[in-house]
């Protein structure tokens, strides 16, 4: 297992089916593309260098994009240059970290940040041969998914063993609140490599305001 460095200058971020460019509101477009466009913005203020890698979902798009000083974009060619579900991209994984393998092997990150579990995947592969450290973060868990959707659930049925897998050979795993590390360790993943970073909050757009009442209600005296 990579150890991950004191001091990271270089990070590559691997977001699989969330691009941090994408227009919020469709089907699997939402809170990932926030919080990995988001966590990019925050580590290039602080001075690092972030490359963002996601799916080419559009013939059109160019392979690179800068997303703000500091921070680019790169369109991944893995699997047909169109929407895709997410459900639907895990035959497309190997493509993606031979990609990234390539890449990697010309100009190493200093670390990987993998975005939900087939980035994880995906990151691994790109990685492993070069021994770049990896670091985790499933946003969401299949175990939870077919808990709580049961036959509704459309998750790849690999899913959660490849989630198993991922945990025990990345170098770090975030996970966002302390009942997403019970999971985490009910799945047999050592606890002593989870670390618990919660989703921030973007204080520009969310602020306390003034409390109001509602109309008609009463004064409590």
């Amino acid at each position: 297992m990579s150890r991950i460095p004191h001091t990271a200058g270089r990070v590559a971020m691997v977001s699989e089916h969330a691009s941090p460019l994408a227009a919020l509101g469709g089907p699997d477009a939402g809170g990932q593309n926030v919080y990995v466009a988001q966590v990019a913005r925050q580590l290039a203020r602080k001075g690092y260098r972030v490359t963002v890698y996601t799916r080419r979902d559009a013939a059109g798009l160019p392979d690179r994009v800068t997303l703000i000083d500091g921070v680019q974009v790169v369109h991944v060619p893995a699997g047909p240059p169109a929407p895709v579900p997410k459900d639907e991209l895990l035959p497309h994984m190997t493509e993606f970290g031979t990609f990234l393998a390539r890449q990697w092997a010309q100009s190493p990150p200093d670390v990987v940040h993998a975005h939900f579990w087939m980035s994880g995947l995906a990151a691994l592969a790109g990685a492993r041969e070069l021994g770049i450290p990896v670091v985790q973060t499933y946003h969401a868990l299949g175990t939870v998914k077919k808990r709580y959707q049961g036959d509704a659930d459309t998750s790849p049925p690999q899913r959660l063993a490849v989630e198993e897998a991922v945990g025990h050979e990345c170098a770090r795993i975030i996970a966002t609140c302390s009942d997403e590390v019970a999971e985490l360790k009910a799945m047999g993943l050592p606890e002593d490599r989870i670390s618990v970073v919660p989703c921030g909050v973007d204080p520009d757009q969310f602020t306390p305001g003034a409390r109001t009442r509602p109309p008609g209600a009463r004064r409590r005296r």
